[in-house]
C-alpha cells in the first residue's frame, strides 16, 4: 500500500469509539470491578495487543508518531475490527493510497454501453452512481421510483442527500433507519480516501447542517462495506411497497464507480415494478445529466 498523509485525530477518535463498544467478557477478561464506561479500559487493549499503556494512549490522543502496521493491526484485532474496519483504521494511519485532492472529477464519463446497461435491466430500475452517491445517470425505473429524479436540482442528485434530507425520498423507506445508519457507514468507508477532494468535503458538511440524523449516526464511528444481496424495503407513490434485492455492477471498483440494480425480492414486487415501468413508459428508457454521457465513435 502507499503512503498517504495520516489523520491521527480522526484515528485516535476511531479508536475510542471502538473501545468502547467491545465487552470484556467477549475477549477473555475477567470480571473485575463495576466499570464506570462502557467496554474496554486503555490498559486492556494495550495489554491485548502487546503493546505499552502509555503509546496506546498518544495513539488515542493522536500523539503516537508513525505506528507500524504490525501494532496497528495488533490493535485491530485487540478491538475486534471487522475487515472494512481494519481498512480504515489503516487508511486513517496513511497506509492506503489516496484519492482525495488529486482524484478525478467525481462525476463519472458514462459511455454508451453503461446507457445500454440501464436500458436492458428495465423494468427493474437501475442506476449509475459514483463512491459518493452522486446519481449521474438513471433508467426510468429508478427515475420515478419515489418521485421525479428529474425534477430534482442537478446538484441535489445524490442518493445520501435524498434519503437524509427530501421528504418524499425519506418517505420511501419501509425501514429508514436500516438503511440511513448502513448509508453512513458506507460513506464513512470511503470518506477517508477521498479527504481533501471538494466533493465530499462539501456533501458531508451539508449533511452535518441539514440532518440530525446524519450527525448521530456519523457518531457512532460504523464503517461498512458494500455486501451484495442486501434487501430494501421501499414504498413507492405509485405503486405501492416493493422489496428489492440491491446489486452492483462494478464499472471501477476502486473509483466506487457502479451501477446499481434493484431485483425484485419477491413475485408481488416483480409486478409492481413492471407495473411502474409501465406507468411511466411514455419516458424516455433512460436520462443521465447533462454533459456527462460520451458520444458513440467508430
Amino acid at each position: 500500500m502507499t503512503t498517504t498523509a495520516p489523520d491521527p485525530k480522526a484515528l485516535g477518535a476511531f479508536l475510542r469509539e471502538r473501545r468502547g463498544r467491545v465487552d470484556p467478557a467477549d475477549v477473555g477478561l475477567p470480571e473485575v470491578g463495576r466499570r464506570r464506561t462502557p467496554g474496554l479500559r486503555r490498559e486492556e487493549v494495550a495489554q491485548l495487543a502487546g503493546v505499552g499503556v502509555t503509546w496506546y494512549t498518544w495513539l488515542e490522543q493522536g500523539r503516537a508518531a508513525n505506528p507500524s502496521d504490525q501494532v496497528l493491526g495488533a490493535v485491530a484485532r485487540a478491538l475486534r475490527l471487522c475487515h472494512e474496519e481494519r481498512r480504515y483504521l489503516m487508511i486513517l494511519a496513511g497506509r492506503a493510497a489516496d484519492t482525495g485532492s488529486g482524484a478525478p472529477d467525481p462525476l463519472m464519463r458514462v459511455l454508451p454501453e453503461h446507457v445500454m446497461l440501464l436500458e436492458r435491466m428495465l423494468p427493474y430500475p437501475a442506476a449509475i452512481q459514483t463512491a459518493a452517491y452522486d446519481l449521474v445517470a438513471t433508467n426510468r425505473s429508478y427515475r420515478y421510483l419515489f418521485g421525479d429524479l428529474d425534477a430534482v436540482d442537478p446538484a441535489d442528485r445524490n442518493c445520501a442527500w435524498l434519503l437524509f434530507t427530501d421528504d418524499t425520498w425519506r418517505a420511501g423507506l419501509v425501514e429508514p433507519e436500516v438503511v440511513l445508519r448502513d448509508l453512513a457507514g458506507r460513506l464513512r468507508a470511503r470518506e477517508a480516501e477521498f479527504r481533501g477532494n471538494p466533493r465530499w468535503g462539501g456533501l458531508l458538511d451539508s449533511l452535518r447542517e441539514q440532518s440530525p440524523e446524519f450527525v448521530r449516526y456519523w457518531a457512532e464511528h460504523e464503517v461498512r462495506g458494500d455486501r451484495p444481496g442486501q434487501l430494501r424495503r421501499y414504498r413507492s407513490p405509485r405503486v405501492g411497497r416493493v422489496d428489492v434485492i440491491l446489486q452492483s455492477l462494478w464499472l471501477d471498483r476502486g473509483r466506487g464507480e457502479r451501477i446499481v440494480v434493484l431485483l425484485p425480492a419477491d413475485a408481488a414486487s416483480a409486478r409492481r415494478l413492471e407495473q411502474l415501468d409501465s406507468l411511466v413508459g411514455a419516458a424516455p428508457a433512460w436520462t443521465a445529466r447533462d454533459g456527462v454521457v460520451e458520444a458513440l465513435t467508430g
